[in-house]
Protein backbone atom coordinates (compact mmCIF):
# COMPACT_ATOMS: atom_id res chain seq x y z
CA UNK A 1 0.00 0.00 0.00
CA UNK A 2 1.56 3.35 -0.89
CA UNK A 3 2.30 6.18 1.71
CA UNK A 4 3.73 9.81 2.00
CA UNK A 5 5.00 11.04 4.88
CA UNK A 6 5.75 14.47 5.13
CA UNK A 7 8.62 16.40 7.14
CA UNK A 8 10.07 19.62 7.65
CA UNK A 9 7.58 21.85 9.28
CA UNK A 10 8.36 23.91 12.30
CA UNK A 11 7.61 27.09 13.86
CA UNK A 12 9.79 30.30 11.96
CA UNK A 13 9.62 33.65 11.85
CA UNK A 14 8.30 36.31 9.27
CA UNK A 15 10.80 36.55 6.55
CA UNK A 16 12.41 32.71 7.69
CA UNK A 17 12.23 29.82 5.59
CA UNK A 18 11.92 25.84 5.85
CA UNK A 19 12.15 23.05 3.76
CA UNK A 20 9.28 20.73 3.55
CA UNK A 21 9.99 16.70 2.57
CA UNK A 22 7.70 14.01 1.39
CA UNK A 23 8.89 10.78 1.09
CA UNK A 24 6.83 8.61 -1.14
CA UNK A 25 6.85 4.24 0.00
CA UNK A 26 4.84 1.46 -1.62
CA UNK A 27 4.04 2.83 -5.06
CA UNK A 28 6.31 4.08 -8.05
CA UNK A 29 6.98 7.24 -7.45
CA UNK A 30 8.27 8.13 -10.91
CA UNK A 31 4.39 7.59 -12.66
CA UNK A 32 3.06 10.19 -10.65
CA UNK A 33 2.69 13.86 -10.57
CA UNK A 34 2.57 15.11 -7.24
CA UNK A 35 1.58 18.15 -5.57
CA UNK A 36 1.22 20.47 -2.42
CA UNK A 37 -1.80 21.54 -0.60
CA UNK A 38 -2.24 23.36 2.42
CA UNK A 39 -5.28 24.45 5.15
CA UNK A 40 -4.92 26.99 8.04
CA UNK A 41 -7.38 26.89 10.74
CA UNK A 42 -10.72 27.44 9.77
CA UNK A 43 -9.92 28.01 6.19
CA UNK A 44 -10.16 25.38 3.20
CA UNK A 45 -8.05 23.38 1.24
CA UNK A 46 -5.78 25.56 -0.95
CA UNK A 47 -3.35 24.41 -3.73
CA UNK A 48 -0.01 25.32 -3.54
CA UNK A 49 2.23 24.08 -5.72
CA UNK A 50 2.28 21.10 -8.06
CA UNK A 51 4.96 19.23 -10.49
CA UNK A 52 4.60 16.69 -12.81
CA UNK A 53 6.21 13.25 -13.38
CA UNK A 54 9.47 14.32 -14.86
CA UNK A 55 10.11 17.88 -13.73
CA UNK A 56 9.41 19.07 -16.85
CA UNK A 57 6.26 21.17 -15.78
CA UNK A 58 5.43 22.92 -12.40
CA UNK A 59 3.05 25.44 -10.99
CA UNK A 60 2.42 27.95 -8.47
CA UNK A 61 -0.31 29.73 -6.85
CA UNK A 62 -0.37 33.11 -6.84
CA UNK A 63 -0.06 33.78 -3.27
CA UNK A 64 3.37 31.59 -3.24
CA UNK A 65 4.60 32.03 -6.53
CA UNK A 66 8.20 33.86 -6.59
CA UNK A 67 8.69 32.55 -3.16
CA UNK A 68 8.18 28.62 -2.79
CA UNK A 69 10.04 26.15 -4.93
CA UNK A 70 8.63 22.56 -5.92
CA UNK A 71 11.07 19.93 -6.71
CA UNK A 72 11.68 16.34 -6.37
CA UNK A 73 14.09 13.52 -6.58
CA UNK A 74 12.97 9.77 -8.33
CA UNK A 75 15.44 8.42 -7.45
CA UNK A 76 15.09 9.43 -3.45
CA UNK A 77 10.89 8.95 -4.10
CA UNK A 78 11.02 12.73 -2.69
CA UNK A 79 9.03 15.67 -3.26
CA UNK A 80 10.14 19.13 -1.92
CA UNK A 81 8.62 22.57 -1.22
CA UNK A 82 11.22 24.88 -0.72
CA UNK A 83 9.86 28.13 1.61
CA UNK A 84 11.27 31.35 1.56
CA UNK A 85 9.83 34.38 2.73
CA UNK A 86 7.44 33.29 4.60
CA UNK A 87 4.74 35.15 6.30
CA UNK A 88 1.65 34.27 8.95
CA UNK A 89 -0.62 34.19 6.17
CA UNK A 90 1.38 30.76 5.21
CA UNK A 91 0.51 29.17 8.47
CA UNK A 92 -1.20 25.77 7.89
CA UNK A 93 -0.92 22.28 7.87
CA UNK A 94 0.93 21.05 4.36
CA UNK A 95 -0.02 18.16 2.61
CA UNK A 96 1.11 16.08 -0.23
CA UNK A 97 -0.19 13.97 -2.68
CA UNK A 98 0.31 11.71 -5.78
CA UNK A 99 -2.41 12.47 -8.59
CA UNK A 100 -2.28 11.17 -11.92
CA UNK A 101 -2.39 14.46 -13.91
CA UNK A 102 -2.64 18.33 -12.50
CA UNK A 103 -6.30 18.57 -13.16
CA UNK A 104 -6.83 15.40 -10.85
CA UNK A 105 -4.59 17.18 -8.30
CA UNK A 106 -6.81 20.14 -8.33
CA UNK A 107 -9.92 18.05 -7.99
CA UNK A 108 -8.33 16.53 -4.71
CA UNK A 109 -8.60 13.64 -6.66
CA UNK A 110 -5.61 11.55 -5.52
CA UNK A 111 -4.07 8.44 -5.69
CA UNK A 112 -2.32 9.26 -2.18
CA UNK A 113 -2.39 11.56 0.46
CA UNK A 114 0.02 12.04 3.54
CA UNK A 115 -1.27 12.95 7.17
CA UNK A 116 0.51 16.74 6.78
CA UNK A 117 3.18 18.60 8.57
CA UNK A 118 2.33 22.02 10.06
CA UNK A 119 3.98 25.29 9.60
CA UNK A 120 3.66 28.06 11.58
CA UNK A 121 5.09 31.02 10.79
CA UNK A 122 4.62 33.47 13.53
CA UNK A 123 7.13 36.53 15.92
Amino acid sequence: QGQLVESGGDLVQPGGSLRLSCEASGFTFSDYSMGWKRQAPGKGLEWVSWIDSGSTELFYADSVEGRFTISRDNAKNTLYLQMNSLNPEDTAMYYCAAADSYLDYLRSEYIFRGQGTQVTVSS
